[in-house]
């Protein structure tokens, strides 16, 4: 089982229109009180699993870029002391690609970090103005070269499905991508997610979205164009050269350990013998006064029944490509898929052409995948 830290850093510069990530917009931030406040959580939960070899770490967000590189370098160092990095070890930091923030890449590799994950979203000028993006095509391009200077592995993110955007579009923006792009892209299909200004936008009428049938069809041309390019999907929005997968992703959907610190990460972590999850308080001041307080601000601590576990090792692990393995499938709930699952169930849903399941395991057809809402909801029933 592999072991990684994900970081959480909440803030912004400004919110994003469609975002629903748990990020704040402040004047400023107390750069000191927040390093130290970190560094206090990762105390305190490396008293609860000591003595682990962290393959990941990912400073997630928010906007890790607007992190000072200096915590950055301070919240590895404290990751090598409480546990053995790997001697792979993957540091990833998302960043977006103003030119202010790209022009810090080189002062957060010489922190540690050796993976980058750009949130260029489009390569159209409009599109990231309707997107809430504070950058430019040009400028997104311009980071991502840069980064590819500097870190081992970079990755970038692009949203499709976006309002009026059609496959012939789409097909020619993932083309563009193409000859920029590194060993691994994310693709994510913009959903409208309630309480963002896009989905109060959608409720007036001021925001229409394709429909089911463009959007399908926009999943499909990133399927193409993506194998056809060497980068096939290992995960429902990932695409990856072979041995360009993202290790700290990968562990989180096969569902081993990992420590989440900051305001309202969530971690799960193997506590003698019982899957224990964990999450932070998720208002940024009042976490903050939490760790100060108490050395850590977990808002629930909770021992996992069997029934939990199965249903989030199946929602997690039917996300990969590859599927659940047998032998991990059997290591975490001590049954086989036709027990647990149940075999009528697995049955209907292998003969309606969305499963296989074989002797290394069980996992999606594509078409499983296309409709994986659907077809976990009908596995775990």
């Amino acid at each position: 089982m592999t072991f990684s830290i994900y970081v959480h850093w909440p803030f912004c510069r400004s919110l994003c229109p469609y975002c629903d990530f748990n990020s704040h917009v402040r004047e400023s931030v107390d750069q000191a009180r927040w390093r130290a406040a970190l560094l206090a959580e990762l105390d305190h939960f490396a008293a609860d699993v000591p003595n682990r070899t962290v393959t990941s770490v990912f400073l997630g967000g928010g906007t890790p870029s607007l992190m000072a590189p200096e915590t950055v370098a301070a919240v590895l160092d404290a990751v090598g002391q409480h546990w053995t990095p790997a001697p792979d070890l993957e540091v990833t930091l998302e960043a977006n690609p103003t030119s202010v923030e790209a022009g810090r890449l080189a002062e957060f590799r010489a922190a540690g970090v050796n993976r980058v994950s750009l949130g260029v979203q489009a390569l159209d000028d409009d599109a990231l103005r309707a997107l809430g993006r504070q950058h430019t095509a040009h400028e997104a391009l311009d980071a991502v070269a840069l980064a590819r200077t500097l870190f081992d592995r970079v990755s970038f993110d692009l949203i499709y499905a976006r309002p009026d955007q059609s496959p012939a579009q789409w097909r020619d923006e993932l083309r563009a991508a193409l000859r920029h792009a590194d060993g691994h892209l994310s693709l994510y299909q913009l959903t409208i997610e309630p309480g963002t200004v896009f989905h109060q936008a959608q409720a007036r009428g001021d925001l229409v979205v394709p429909d089911d049938d463009t959007a399908t069809a926009l999943y499909e041309v990133t399927q193409e164009v993506l194998d056809a390019a060497g980068l096939p999907a290992y995960e429902v929005s990932s695409h990856a050269r072979p041995g360009e997968a993202c290790r700290h992703n990968l562990s989180t959907w096969r569902y081993d350990d990992y420590v989440g610190i900051g305001p309202g990460a969530h971690g799960r972590l193997t506590i003698d013998g019982t899957t224990v999850a964990t999450r932070q308080h998720r208002a940024p001041e009042a976490w903050l006064a939490l760790v100060e307080r108490d050395g850590h601000a977990t808002r629930t601590r909770t021992p996992l029944e069997p029934t939990d576990v199965l249903a989030e090792l199946t929602l997690l692990g039917l996300r990969l490509t590859d599927g659940i393995a047998e032998d991990r499938f059997r290591g975490r709930t001590g049954t086989t898929f036709e027990h647990a699952l149940g075999h009528d169930r697995l049955g209907r849903l292998i003969d309606g052409g969305f499963l296989v399941r074989d002797d290394e395991g069980l996992r999606t057809t594509p078409t499983g995948r296309q409709r994986l809402n659907a077809v976990t909801g009908a596995l775990l029933a």
